[in-house]
């Protein structure tokens, strides 16, 4: 586009065409040298600090030389700092009464060429990173040392369940405890505890989800516990889903254990140990949830890992296929369909709702397995975050992260609803995968016998841990809002 505009103008000035004298000549082309210059140093300003230009990369896949588009998710791993699928702050669903989504900001003519490449009808950087001055995406970044530390220890905070308690269990390195998620391009600041429970005087706030979600309520409980310590008021049977009660503010925290997010037929125990298929209904979502979802003011809700276990789905009263079972007559389903099925489902309730909450969904979590899995052996043994292109972000948590967003866009673009939630993206795949150095390892439980085989854990996180920023950027989000 650049070149069109030099050609047009030297086009215009061209002696054969002219009559003009040749010193009008060469003001002429003083002037458009000057003209072009500031074009090509706008444009070059432009490349260098607008995040909308940032292209999807990937890793080709080693059997074919097929180009994969930007939207799509590549066969193969792809480099995990450098992602332009990520949502800002501002990729949301507010309240709307009949009206369509407000249109991207005004395109540059340089946009315009971006756009032509990477069409709007695909999840494409274009829709995903409208820059709004002032702000940041906070889900790009990099980890950076933080010589301040952990906002509370494991010795002060009451609410660490001991699988999480990596430095009581006798992990004998603290370096994991000394960074801070910095975004690209901004800063944001350290968790306010007085500020936060302040702002949810008098409100609710539920996280419904697996164990990730109860990860990261013990984080929130053990970082607001510096302020005030909470009462449990309620559990379950299992003391998987519990509430908790911040008496000088009246504010009230939930964790509800839905895994699927789905109805569904769990035949395990707490420590995994199964007597039965999972039976898993992909056309309702879990009561346990839904039927407490309007007491909430705000809500974070989140799917992920339990969609790779041994199931049988189920949808309108009849069995659809599973996804490795046994059932030798039973075909697969696969874990795609059935997970693209609940996040829109979900959705759909959220969207249809007319209760008034901010929803924050949160993306899938990575784990950091190394030389096997959880059940074969697998570590997870370094003491250090990853740095830009040293980690790629595996098959399945990208697919499920593609599903998320593929979603997340479809219903915060849908025109022609009556939103009365405001859905919001929290985004912590990609921040969450540079953190091997973060989970319990083989420090989920004390064990003082140093040649003893253990399973490790490197799917939670220790506490205090990469987790507490979660926090720092949901507390940003809220600030922003």
């Amino acid at each position: 586009m650049v070149k069109e505009m030099m050609n047009n103008k030297f086009e215009w000035n061209n002696p054969s065409s002219s009559s003009s004298s040749s010193s009008n000549l060469k003001q002429n082309h003083v002037l458009v040298k000057l003209v072009v210059s500031v074009l090509l140093v706008g444009v070059a300003f432009r490349l260098l600090y607008t995040g909308s230009f940032d292209v999807l990369p990937f890793v080709e896949d080693t059997t074919t030389t097929a180009k994969v588009e930007a939207a799509e998710v590549p066969a193969s791993n792809y480099d995990v700092e450098e992602d332009s699928l990520l949502a800002t702050t501002d990729f949301s669903v507010e309240e709307q009464e009949e009206e369509k989504a407000p249109a991207p900001a005004t395109a540059s003519n340089a946009d315009d060429e971006v756009q032509e490449e990477y069409p709007q009808d695909q999840i494409s950087q274009k829709a995903a990173t409208i820059e709004i001055p002032g702000k940041c995406n906070l889900f790009v970044g990099e980890w950076v040392p933080d010589q301040l530390g952990p906002l509370y220890s494991y010795e002060s905070c009451h609410f660490i369940t001991d699988d999480q308690n990596c430095m009581k269990n006798g992990r004998p390195d603290s370096g994991y405890l000394d960074w801070r998620w910095k975004p690209r391009g901004c800063e944001i600041p350290r968790f306010n505890a007085e500020r936060f429970l302040e702002m949810m005087r008098d409100k609710s706030w539920g996280f419904i989800g697996d164990s990730i979600a109860r990860n990261h309520v013990q984080s929130l409980l053990c970082i607001l516990s510096k302020v005030e310590i909470a009462d449990e008021i309620y559990h379950d049977e299992e003391y998987r889903s519990k509430r908790w009660h911040f008496p000088s503010y009246n504010f009230t925290l939930s964790v509800i254990w839905s895994p699927f997010l789905l109805k569904s037929e769990i035949f395990e125990d707490m420590y995994g140990v199964s007597t039965g298929e999972i039976q898993l209904h992909l056309d309702k979502l879990d009561k346990k949830w839904t039927r407490e979802y309007e007491s909430f003011n705000y809500v974070t809700i989140s799917g992920g890992k339990w969609f790779l276990k041994t199931a049988v789905y189920h949808d309108n009263n009849t069995v659809l296929g599973c996804h490795y079972c046994s059932n030798s007559k039973l075909t697969e389903f696969g874990i795609d369909n059935a997970y693209r099925k609940a996040i829109k489902l979900v959705f759909n309730f959220i969207s249809n709702s007319h209760h008034n909450a901010v929803v924050l969904f949160r993306t899938t979590t990575p784990d950091h397995f190394e030389n096997g899995e959880w059940f074969s052996g697998g570590t997870c043994n370094r003491t250090v975050p990853y740095k830009k292109g040293e980690i790629s972000l595996n098959y399945i948590d990208s697919a499920m992260r593609k599903i998320e967003l593929e979603e997340f866009k479809n219903v915060a673009t849908t025109s022609g609803s009556v939103r009365r939630a405001k859905l919001k993206l929290l985004d912590t795949t990609l921040l969450s995968t540079l953190r091997p150095n973060g989970h319990p390892g083989p420090y989920r439980q004390f064990n003082p016998e140093k040649n003893t085989t253990v399973q490790n854990d490197c799917l939670h996180w220790c506490l205090p841990g990469p987790i507490d920023s979660w926090n720092d950027l949901v507390m940003e989000m809220l600030m922003r809002d």
